[in-house]
């Protein structure tokens, strides 16, 4: 797979008045071209840090990070490296600027000097890919959380970035807007081939990705596909970091003794593994955790 981002080494530290903290402690990742990786840790893991990193918001203390070989603390390629690397926010309210949806969505392009008539057609393919083009007259307060969301991430599409880093997007809406948001992130790595890198809390989007990485102190503790990093249910625990819930209950069933699939991450699959157990055991026993 082409590789479209590198931290190298990646440290950094915030200075503050009542001294230094250093949040990165030394970040080796590489993501590929077109890849949807999710990136995971509890508060104060460094998610954040590192999603700013990536576009260039921040700069490393030592090491460095590459956007397609740019090196993003290059004063010179700034612009270019945010113009690849979109970054959307946890609250969608603090990217909207405009008093109209369409008129919000041409905000980057007309910053990157874009055309009119190119314009005309970025706003209106970026409404389209969100599902938002019948909302693009109508004023943002007006919009639910999930279309809010769905109309910042039409704003970074705008530009025409290569990669997204989405920083905890779902965070605040519910699952209605969830659905929606991860419906259109999903898309634009599938149909537009867009590079996705999402930092979520929610173990159940965490399965969505191709591959999932796990931050602890600064640190990368662990990556993998889904089924590789959710299969280590007990390191996850320790951490303070949840899993599915049903790769919990396929874990509780066979710390019990059940033979059942180890690696389960969805309730499709959790479904599955169910009527067979049932099939084979029959009726659950009073104590049993299927009772």
């Amino acid at each position: 797979m082409e590789e479209f981002i590198r931290a190298e080494q990646v440290r950094f530290v915030y200075e503050a008045e009542e001294g230094a903290s250093e949040v990165l402690k030394g970040i080796d990742l590489t993501i590929g071209k077109g890849e949807f990786v999710a990136l995971l840790g509890h508060n104060g893991s460094g998610k954040s840090t590192l999603a700013k990193l990536f576009n260039g918001m921040l700069l490393p203390t030592s090491g460095r990070v590459l956007v397609q070989g740019i090196d993003t603390a290059d004063e010179e390629n700034k612009y270019e490296v945010r113009r690849r690397v979109g970054l959307v926010q946890q609250n969608p309210d603090n990217q909207l600027v405009a008093s109209i949806v369409e008129e919000d969505v041409a905000f980057g392009p007309e910053n990157l000097g874009i055309a009119p008539d190119e314009i005309r057609r970025r706003v209106d393919d970026a409404l389209r890919a969100v599902e938002m083009y019948e909302y693009r007259a109508s004023a943002p307060y007006k919009l639910s959380g999930g279309q809010k969301q769905r109309v910042a991430i039409a704003g970074i599409i705008a530009m025409e970035p290569a990669c997204i880093v989405l920083d905890e997007p779902t965070a605040m809406l519910d699952p209605r807007g969830r659905e929606e948001v991860l419906r259109t992130i999903q898309k634009l790595n599938r149909e537009k081939g867009i590079t996705v890198v999402l930092i979520t809390h929610y173990m159940d989007e965490a399965v969505l990705a191709g591959r999932v990485v796990v931050m602890d102190g600064g640190n990368i503790l662990m990556q993998g596909t889904p089924q590789e990093v959710f299969s280590q249910v007990e390191m996850l625990k320790t951490h303070q970091l949840d899993v599915p819930q049903s790769t919990e209950l396929i874990y509780r069933l066979r710390s019990c003794g059940y033979d059942v699939p180890e690696e389960v991450l969805n309730e499709q699959e959790c479904a599955a593994a169910l009527t067979r157990l049932l099939t084979e055991y029959g009726a659950p026993r009073q104590d049993s955790p299927l009772q």
